[in-house]
């Protein structure tokens, strides 16, 4: 438990992080931290080395704020199973160090699951950002992540009414709260910074007619079929519309031993971009095309049609709401969906992500709590 001084508490925290998503979350609630009243925060971080990469991870903390990692684990690039025990074990070296009031832990990654693993075990409490999501697809890792570390967790932040009601609906009612989504703040927050330091004409050859698209989820990067398919979809809206493309180290290898070139002569491929750089094209592009979770939000957010390359979303507001369409990858359903983008029946009558201001709410009731 925190140290009450009287005029303020004092606060341990370990902070988890390993891949660009969580990168954006911790910066957001890290500097909320930092400026609550009648507390001091000592927040130690810890990046796993989940994703490597300079534009991955390096570039994400000069870009946003993130104070410099304490500890930089350096694990990446093994199998679900030796990463995710690789990092129990080093994680656990550190909160016997530290010796914190709390870890903190965000979405749904191997990073997420071993640092939950470790803290339990210690008896350290567990607060996780982003708790209750759902795609009810357990052949993906990160619904059974999600499922663990939602179980042993004590303090649960919600970013929608429906994945609280995900959490009842498990047995889970103690410790949980709707806050709203810390990627809403950080879209508020970095949105202006990003058009001033990225412009659109940089990165698009065609600024007033591109789509963007992610591919990288491992359902459909290790599935050849699913692959050709998506990618021959890519190929031909890219007949008359630029199609750009940040691609992975790991899902461009993929496609060279897949033979799949000649479907991607015809896209604008770039290395990962920062997170400023997406948000710019996030907003700016005619529509997005992705698998990633994160960017379903975002482009709801920016108010941008979305058409998601996957068999389920665990953001079904956004499906409700007529912003994203569920197309799987199915060659056919993707061209489908394109065509008829203009005709998505979009409504902002209301806000299940909140107002922009989770992270106020998650530091108010995690400081009231320790």
């Amino acid at each position: 438990m925190g140290i009450d001084h009287g005029r303020f508490k004092l606060v341990k925290l370990v902070t988890i992080i390993g891949a660009r998503p969580q990168f954006v979350k911790a910066a957001v609630v890290s500097r909320t931290l930092d400026s609550m009243p009648g507390a001091y925060i000592n927040e130690v971080v810890v990046h796993t080395g989940q994703h490597y990469s300079t534009n991955m991870s390096d570039i994400f903390f000069d870009e946003l704020g993130i104070k410099e990692p304490t500890y930089n684990l350096g694990i990446a690039s093994l199998s679900h199973g030796a990463m995710t025990g690789q990092m129990l074990e080093k994680i656990e070296e550190v909160l016997k160090i530290e010796k914190p009031d709390a870890m903190l832990i965000y979405g749904d990654t191997n990073s997420t699951l071993a640092g939950a693993l470790a803290a339990v075990k210690l008896h350290i409490p567990l607060v996780h950002i982003e708790a209750g999501l759902r795609s009810f697809n357990m052949r993906m890792p990160e619904e059974v992540n999600r499922i663990i570390v939602d179980r042993i967790s004590n303090l649960l932040f919600c970013p929608s009414d429906l994945a609280m009601n995900n959490l009842r609906n498990e047995g889970i009612t103690h410790g949980i709260h709707w806050v709203g989504d810390v990627m809403f703040d950080a879209v508020r927050i970095y949105g202006d910074v990003a058009i001033e330091s990225a412009q659109i004409d940089r990165l698009a050859d065609t600024p007033d007619n591109f789509v963007l698209a992610t591919v990288h989820r491992a359902e459909n990067t290790d599935d050849p079929i699913r692959l050709r398919e998506i990618f021959r979809a890519l190929s031909d809206i890219a007949v008359d519309t630029e199609v750009i493309l940040p691609l992975h180290p790991r899902t461009q290898n993929i496609l060279k031993q897949a033979g799949l070139e000649d479907f991607t002569s015809k896209l604008n491929m770039t290395e990962p971009l920062s997170y400023t750089e997406m948000l710019v094209l996030e907003k700016g592009a005619r529509a997005i095309l992705t698998d990633s979770g994160g960017i379903q939000k975002e482009a709801y957010f920016h108010g941008t049609p979305c058409i998601t390359l996957r068999d389920e979303t665990e953001w079904i507001e956004t499906v409700d709401l007529g912003w994203n369409r569920i197309v799987g990858a199915d060659h056919a359903s993707i061209l489908d969906a394109w065509r008829n983008i203009d005709m998505f029946s979009m409504s902002r009558e209301r806000m299940p992500y909140g107002d922009g201001y989770a992270s106020e709410k998650i530091a108010e009731i995690l400081v009231s709590n320790l």
